[in-house]
This record gives structure tokens, C-alpha cells and sequence, in this order.
């Protein structure tokens, strides 16, 4: 069973909607940070999500941008590679998810897209609290001066028919010191859209968080 309980998360004059889940006697939380012209409703993280909260590990769905921010950047494109600001505001929510009554949790990151940059540099910056890394269709390259300090064991997940993205993946892989793994999810494109290709991911990226958060 896991309790699902809509949250905000305060910056400043800023607050972040996010949803938070926590099954029973969850011992590990994931927090998401999604990419360009997204939101926590994404129907792939929140796949992703929900197959973590079934595998016992409690999950932050969070929006990285307000409502406003996200009708300027369909305007104007101003936040949508923005990963500082992305990761600033996920480091931020990291320190919320240590203040949570109920206990501490081990804390991963789930990155999608920009989303991946914005979760390598909080996990670099936040290098003793952040345990490991999920990156789906990410774009490390944002975050390649970065990539040479990260400590948590990161997963690195890419589909085989997406391959401007696969081949900034290898790359990215290459540079990475930690340890590390380049999953290439066959016949699957940027979106992971293709019959069973999503749950593929979910099943790696579970397989991976129960491993190093558990």
C-alpha cells in the first residue's frame, strides 16, 4: 500500500506542486526531475513511479517549474534549458525530502531528458546524500563538466532508435568515474512510445534503485 498525498514545495516566492507516495515501510525515495515541456504528470515517470512505489520505494513527482514559468518557456523556450535553475530547484526539494517526519530515506534521482543534466549536477553537488542515478533518453552532454565528479552509481538508459541522444550517451558514459551501466533498450525510440518498451525501462531503472538504495 502506499499513501499518495499532493505536496508544495517552497523557494522563496516560489512554490513547486509536487506529489509525493510513500508505500509502507518504504526504506528509499526517488525524485524526478523531468525535461523540456514536461511535468510531474508525465504519464512515463509516473509509469516509472508507480512500479518503484510497487517495488516498496517511495517516489517525489515534482514540477521544476511553475505554472507561469511553464507559459513563458512554451512562448519564449527561456527555461527549457535552463539546468542550473532545474537543478537548484531539485537540490532544494532534496533538502524538503530530509525534512520529512517520517524517517530517512536513502535518496535517488530519475532525470528524463534535460531533466538527466539537472539530476547530474544536484547529485554532484550533493554528492553524500544522492546514493544513485536514473537517466532516461538524457542529455548528460548539458551537464559534461559535471560528469567527471559524480560519485553515485548511475544507469544510464537509452533506446536504440533515438541515435543523437545514444551516441551523446556513449560519450557522456565514457567520461563517468563511478559505477556505472549503458542500458540500449532495442526498437525504442526517444519516447520509449513502442509496445512493452516503457515497462523495460521500468524494470531497469527498479532493478537499479533497489540494488543501490536498498
Amino acid at each position: 500500500m502506499k499513501n499518495t498525498t499532493p505536496v508544495k514545495i517552497y523557494l522563496g516566492k516560489v512554490a513547486l506542486e509536487a506529489d509525493l507516495s510513500i508505500p509502507r515501510n518504504a526504506k528509499a525515495i526517488v525524485l524526478f526531475a523531468h525535461g523540456s515541456g514536461s511535468s510531474r504528470f508525465s504519464p512515463r515517470n509516473r509509469y516509472v513511479a508507480h512500479m518503484l512505489n510497487k517495488a516498496g520505494i517511495a517516489t517525489l513527482l515534482m514540477d521544476l517549474l511553475t505554472k507561469e514559468e511553464e507559459d513563458e518557456d512554451v512562448r519564449t523556450g527561456r527555461f527549457r534549458f535552463n539546468v542550473r535553475l532545474l537543478s537548484t530547484r531539485l537540490k532544494h526539494a532534496t533538502e524538503w525530502v530530509k525534512t520529512l517526519p517520517e524517517k530517512k530515506y536513502n535518496i535517488g534521482y530519475f532525470g528524463a531528458s534535460t531533466g538527466a543534466a539537472a539530476a547530474i549536477m544536484a547529485a554532484v553537488e550533493l554528492s553524500d546524500e544522492v546514493k544513485a542515478i536514473v537517466s532516461r533518453g538524457g542529455r548528460p552532454d548539458l551537464a559534461m563538466e559535471y560528469l567527471q565528479r559524480v560519485k553515485a552509481p548511475t544507469l544510464l538508459i537509452v533506446g536504440s532508435d533515438d541515435p543523437a541522444v545514444l551516441s551523446i550517451n556513449r560519450k557522456a558514459f565514457e567520461y563517468l568515474p563511478t559505477e556505472k551501466k549503458l542500458e540500449i533498450v532495442q526498437g525504442a525510440t526517444h519516447l520509449f512510445e513502442e509496445p512493452g518498451k516503457l515497462e523495460e525501462v521500468a524494470r531497469l531503472a527498479t532493478s537499479w534503485f533497489l540494488k543501490h538504495l536498498a
